[in-house]
């Protein structure tokens, strides 16, 4: 089974080793000794965790939707030419690239500082491991 260390699950989970710790030490979080005597995180309770603690910024549109795959957050760029732009939302910290047309840019009155929703819709989706082999 895969194990972390706790800075390694702090930098999975976007926040410091001591907020891990405090997980760890109140409970919230179970921690292990590996045989080196450090205290590891167990990959399947830091996903479980990490499902759990998740809180995705409320969707202000109202509208229902069948896509699931769906990020709140704020325009940080746009470039645009005569007919194509390229739109840049940062959801939280993830940093979502949209393709569209310009029209659509000004159709939607998009500019920096801007409240979107960027939603998802792919056939295939690429998953990747580090030091993973072909």
């Amino acid at each position: 089974m895969t194990h972390f260390r706790i800075a390694e699950a702090a930098r999975l989970l976007g926040v410091s080793d001591d907020t891990v710790r405090r997980w760890t030490d109140g409970g919230s979080l179970p921690v292990e000794t590996d045989s080196s005597g450090r205290k590891v995180i167990a990959g399947a309770d830091l996903a479980s965790f990490a499902r759990a603690s998740a809180h995705a910024t409320p969707d202000p549109s109202g509208v229902g939707r069948s896509a699931r795959n769906r990020f709140v957050g704020l325009v940080t760029d746009i470039q645009s030419d005569k007919v194509m732009s390229q739109v840049e939302i940062q959801c939280g910290p993830h940093r979502v690239v949209s393709l569209m047309s310009t029209e659509a840019v000004h159709e939607l009155s998009l500019e920096v500082g801007s409240l979107a929703v960027a939603v998802v819709k792919a056939t295939h989706i690429i998953v990747e491991t580090p030091g993973g082999t072909a």
